[in-house]
């Protein structure tokens, strides 16, 4: 300084009161309210859209007083039942959504379908099996057969005893299916030929099959919880109905399922307990 004396700087003290500042919780309630109001508004003007102008009457009438509205149709609105058409439109708002979501899945899965589509033309695992699996899209998911050809079989004859080529094909699979949420089905089938056994029949070898890939698929890396259902079907559900002993009905299936699918076998599985108790 010019007088050679030295000024002491001003201490500043900086207090901050209460809170996190912008790391508060606070406005994540508030948005999270602001959030459910314009979902309810935009609810709102889509069950409007769906309304005729009797109707929007109807319901006004409705809400203003529920117990003046006379369901026998005595005020004129051709007997509409304002009660029953708010149900109707949230029961459209429901079939909308799990319109929605099903449109969604089926994007998914057609994608896998894609995947595994070219997992076969790739992996030197996969290649073997080229002209003898099948994968496509139906109503109840991705369907994956894989079958036996001539004298290429994925099991000896009469055994439940995976070839190696067949493991490493199951594991392959495996780590594709891994990667949707869907979970899977898994059946065996025989050709229509009588196995040589009373005791050990086509019924037993066809479930030992479906569970030696259901086996070889975990050991691929598969989530056990992802197995939905193992069955045996024997010669039931021929691929060849008109050639039932040919090789190609000697398969086993895979099942990628879709939601409706799982919800099915899920209830049946129900009633079948219920019908054990």
């Amino acid at each position: 300084m010019a007088d050679g004396k030295q000024v002491e700087q001003p201490i500043i003290v900086k207090k901050v009161v209460g809170g996190h500042g912008h790391h508060g919780g606070s406005w994540k309630v508030a948005f999270a309210d602001f959030a459910t109001a314009m979902m309810a508004f935009f609810l709102l003007l889509w069950i409007i859209g769906q309304t005729d102008q009797k109707q929007k009457q109807a319901i006004s009438h409705y809400f203003n007083n529920p117990t003046a509205v006379d369901l026998g149709g005595s005020q004129g609105l051709v007997g509409s039942d304002p009660g029953a058409m708010v149900g109707d439109v949230a029961s459209g708002v429901v079939d909308m959504n799990e319109q929605a979501a099903e449109s969604q899945e089926k994007e998914v899965l057609q994608e896998l379908e894609a995947q595994i589509n070219d997992a076969i033309l790739s992996s030197e695992a996969m290649k073997e099996f080229q002209d003898r699996i099948e994968v496509g899209m139906t109503p109840e998911g991705v369907r994956i057969q894989v079958m036996d050809k001539d004298a290429r079989c994925m099991f000896p004859l009469g055994s439940a005893e995976l070839e190696p080529g067949a493991r490493l094909l199951m594991r392959e699979l495996s780590h594709v299916i891994a990667t949707v949420p869907n979970r899977i089905s898994i059946s065996g089938h025989t050709d229509a030929r009588p196995y040589g056994s009373s005791v050990y029949t086509n019924w037993e070898l066809s479930t030992d099959r479906a569970n030696a890939a259901r086996r070889e698929m975990i050991a691929g890396g598969l989530r056990p919880e992802k197995i939905g259902r193992v069955v045996g079907l024997a010669s039931q559900a021929l691929l060849l109905p008109d050639q039932p002993e040919n090789p190609m009905n000697r398969r086993i299936t895979i099942l990628v399922m879709n939601l409706r699918t799982e919800e099915a076998i899920r209830k049946e599985a129900g009633r079948v307990m219920n019908l054990d108790e």
